[in-house]
């Protein structure tokens, strides 16, 4: 290797050691913003004013691809970046809110459980729940606010809301 060589790859190995510094300080950065900090260093102005036009278009050929690199090689041990870890995040986050909007529901059905005195009868308005006919025990589930429909079974009108489960 001449020395010229060695003078510009180990320049080059200076910028690389200066991605992870700036990676390390903001791993938020894309491949493009890394791109445009490192080319502004003066590692990179050095190498720009030492090499000839072919060969600063090959180093900027080599940033791009071992940024690139780097940053893949960090996503993959990152496992916020995981679809497993995504998931399990959305799904907590959802049985989470269910749990909060399904007290919350209780609550107010509670309240409506005190001014019925605990029946209710077909053409009322109720939120979620399961409704119990009071004449034969057939349960009717009630997912979304709605009306109460007479009893499918015996086309009674009466019925007591068992407790939501949280």
């Amino acid at each position: 290797m001449s020395k010229r060589s060695t003078e510009l790859l180990s320049l080059y190995e200076a910028l690389l050691a200066q991605v992870k510094s700036d990676y390390s300080d903001d791993n938020s950065m894309t491949v493009k913003e890394l791109f445009s900090i490192v080319t502004n260093r003066a590692e990179f102005l050095s190498i720009k004013d030492r090499a000839k036009e072919n060969e600063l278009a090959l180093v900027e050929q080599f940033l791009k691809r071992d940024i690139a690199a780097y940053l893949q090689q960090k996503n993959d041990t990152d496992l916020s970046h995981s679809p497993t870890v995504i998931t399990a995040e959305s799904t907590l986050w959802h049985w989470l809110s269910s749990i909060t909007d399904r007290s919350q529901i209780e609550w107010h059905e509670v309240l409506q459980d005190f001014k019925h005195q605990g029946l209710y009868q077909s053409g009322e308005v109720v939120n979620q729940g399961t409704m119990v006919c009071t004449h034969c025990g057939h349960e009717m589930k009630i997912e979304f606010p709605g009306i109460i429909p007479d009893c499918p079974q015996c086309d009674k009108s009466e019925f007591t809301r068992e407790a939501l489960a949280p």
